[in-house]
């Protein structure tokens, strides 16, 4: 079976690794270690497809090592301890890298396994993560290694790749491919940083092209099915999909419809409108807030529309929605006010409520206080009456604080009223 184009056109060297040049560049950290041919334990951690595999085998091959591959998917504790066993053999003269492929996948015991012989150098270990490793890799492992993240590589440097995958394909099949810069710059821009993914669509299109004479020439036509949802790059249960939620909040509450919608859309996109609508309810609340309180009902009315219509109408009101709180004006002193009260229960015991506060109920003979003396603020002027209503340890705190926004300086002036009048 014919090897896939991406294998075929791994880099052997670092100079022809695509991108990553934060830490592969010229003096940088990474190429720094690598050239010294001093290796230490590292994590690679990064999206699929954008060279930790490649680098891992060039480590290995310029520092002369023996390279092990497992992958945490499948591998087991028996797995591992075959690679151990492999520990002052003649295959090992010069060390044992072992390359993890997606760590994560290894249960506590499994990571464990390896603490020793990466802590003593009997094993180099080089893990790759698509999740945060520090949280999807035991601490220990962490503190053993050195961690390097790995970015999608940008579109323009991709192309030199893409065009060097058609020179390659076409020396190998013997006849001419005929793809124009248009049809390169496409597939660079659609294939959300994956290298893998870039070269996987280019060897698709070739056999997509359509023959003659001689040449294949590739079409936007057949670009058009292979590439159309190839840019999406989402995981409901990675990094990626709290990244696109961070973005999407973060663009509305700085007022960026044009963000908000974007990120919106890569959501609707993916099919997850549920983490999208659960999202906006907390926006309504936590950053709109009492500067426009009537965003809390018009956003769930239109989340109850997006839910009950489902795909693909369930846009219409999300963007209704997205584009209303992205306009409207921010406050978040909700959220400040019950944080602050949240804040407090974590020094205060629990405190005793105010006797007035206290549900009717018999004082028992000898009382020193008999009855509640509560004040019903109906009975007074303006429906007001100044009384102490927190316990006594907290009766002076201040957990909200009015908004600078029309809504709320409209509220604070009623209290003022209330507070004058009350005084007289």
């Amino acid at each position: 079976m014919s090897a896939p184009l991406a294998d075929k056109i791994r880099p052997k060297t670092l100079t022809d690794v695509v991108g990553q040049e934060h830490i592969l560049g010229e003096g940088k950290p990474l190429r720094r270690i690598i050239e010294s041919g001093t290796v230490p334990n590292m994590i690679f951690y990064g999206p699929s497809g954008v060279g930790k595999t490649t680098v891992a085998r060039i480590i290995a091959e310029n520092c002369g090592m023996s390279l092990y591959k497992l992958n945490g998917t499948n591998a087991s504790l028996s797995d591992i301890k075959d690679v151990v066993a492999e520990i002052g053999t003649f295959r090992s003269e010069n060390g044992i890298l072992l390359y993890l492929d997606e760590i994560q996948y290894l249960n506590k015991k499994q990571q464990q396994s390896l603490l020793e012989y990466i802590e003593n150098g009997e094993i180099t270990l080089i893990a790759s993560t698509t999740e945060n490793p520090y949280f999807a890799v035991y601490n220990a492992v962490i503190s053993r290694s050195t961690v390097f993240e790995f970015k999608p590589v940008t579109a323009e440097q991709l192309i030199p790749a893409i065009k060097r995958a058609f020179r390659i394909m076409s020396e190998e099949n013997g006849y001419e491919i005929e793809a124009s810069d248009d049809i390169i710059t496409r597939i660079a821009y659609s294939c959300g940083g994956d290298v893998r993914k870039a070269m996987n669509t280019a060897e698709l299109a070739v056999v997509c092209g359509e023959p003659s004479d001689g040449k294949v020439t590739i079409t936007e036509d057949s670009l058009e099915v292979l590439a159309q949802r190839s840019n999406m790059r989402y995981d409901r249960d990675g990094d990626q999909h709290y990244d696109i939620l961070s973005a999407f909040h973060k663009s509305v509450r700085g007022s960026d419809e044009n963000a908000a919608l974007h990120y919106a859309a890569r959501l609707i996109a993916a099919g997850d409108i549920i983490s999208l609508c659960r999202r906006m309810l907390c926006i309504a609340s936590e950053d709109v807030g009492l500067a426009y309180p009537m965003a809390v009902p018009i956003v769930k009315a239109c989340v109850d529309s997006a839910l009950q219509l489902g795909l693909p109408e369930a846009k219409l009101p999300i963007a209704e929605a997205i584009i209303l709180m992205a306009t409207a004006p921010k406050s978040n002193s909700a959220c400040m006010a019950i944080d602050a009260a949240l804040d407090d229960l974590k020094s205060c015991d629990a405190l005793d409520f105010p006797r007035h506060l206290q549900n009717v109920h018999f004082d028992g003979n000898g009382a020193k206080v008999v009855g509640q003396h509560y004040l019903y603020p109906h009975d007074f002027p303006n429906h007001y009456v100044k009384q102490q209503y927190l316990p006594d340890a907290l009766k002076d705190r201040v957990y909200y604080h009015y908004g600078e926004n029309k809504q709320e300086q409209s509220a604070y002036q009623y209290r003022q009223k209330l507070l004058s009048e009350a005084d007289k």
